[in-house]
């Protein structure tokens, strides 16, 4: 038998070195003397680079639907910290700087959470969709991503109107699992967030128009089996557009997926044998 690590010893233990990690972050930020984005304009910029909506309430498996309640009010609190922030040249977004710890006391709420690849529920649970929308809209756009977390090897929930290829997800975590973006061009960026009674919206806005536009696409998707385990096969591509003649310029692999899946898979869906 394996060593468990000091965080699996008990629930203390693990609080202790999720403490342990949030400090590490603080110190090494403070550090690196990063300049991180924090002035937020009520006046939108002019440019759209890219908008998105997400739908708040899904069903996902046998997951509790007021999790998916809470979700909507935790979504609610924390989108007013962000919404508006312009992204100067050389700025950083970090989404945890903005947002901060999420509490009981500032209204929070149990949403579902993702630990050691299974579901579970925490205080401020569901922020990852904002995460995810956010990455979503900087993928279409020439900031720089510097951290992204995934929820690595596992696919959790079947597809239910999914709109975007499986694998562009975040995985966050105050405050040690950030998402992060510097903005290495010359244009400024601006973030507009909001939620209504069905979706988690944004739009990625600009001073100027961007030289490029970009496509992501899933490519080689497939479900297969090994040992009696299931998993999803893929591959996620961003393609760069030249804005004047249409012409790809680039067609970047970004994310390869081999995800088990811990859902029984529909009758539908072919599986093929690994070999």
């Amino acid at each position: 038998m394996s060593r468990r690590l000091f965080c699996e010893i008990s629930p203390f233990t693990y609080r202790l070195s999720m403490e342990k990690e949030i400090l590490k972050r603080h110190l090494k930020d403070f550090c690196a003397g990063r300049h991180f984005a924090k002035k937020r304009s009520k006046d939108s910029l002019p440019v759209i680079i890219y908008r998105h909506n997400s739908l708040i309430r899904r069903r996902l498996g046998n997951v509790d639907m007021q999790l998916q309640e809470n979700k909507a009010v935790n979504l609610s609190l924390a989108v007013v910290h962000i919404d508006g922030l312009l992204i100067h040249p050389g700025e950083t977004f970090s989404l945890w700087k903005l947002v901060g710890r999420t509490s009981a006391h500032k209204g929070y709420k149990e949403g579902l959470t993702i630990t050691k690849g299974q579901p579970a529920h925490g205080i401020g649970g569901g922020l990852c969709q904002l995460s995810n929308l956010i990455h979503w809209m900087v993928l279409h756009s020439e900031l720089t991503i510097t951290e992204h977390h995934h929820h690595d090897g596992v696919d959790l929930f079947p597809d239910h109107g999914r709109q975007i290829p499986f694998g562009t997800g975040t995985s966050i975590s105050y405050n040690y699992l950030d998402y992060r973006v510097k903005n290495n061009t010359a244009n400024t960026y601006q973030l507009r967030l909001w939620v209504d009674d069905k979706y988690l919206s944004g739009e990625l806005r600009a001073a100027e128009p961007q030289a490029h536009t970009f496509h992501i696409h899933a490519q080689n998707e497939y479900f297969s089996r090994k040992a009696g385990v299931i998993y999803r096969n893929g591959e996620v591509y961003r393609d760069t557009i030249d804005r004047q003649t249409g012409e790809i310029i680039n067609h970047q692999l970004i994310r390869t997926n081999h995800a088990k899946v811990m859902y029984e898979c529909p009758p539908s869906i072919t599986i093929r044998d690994a070999e």
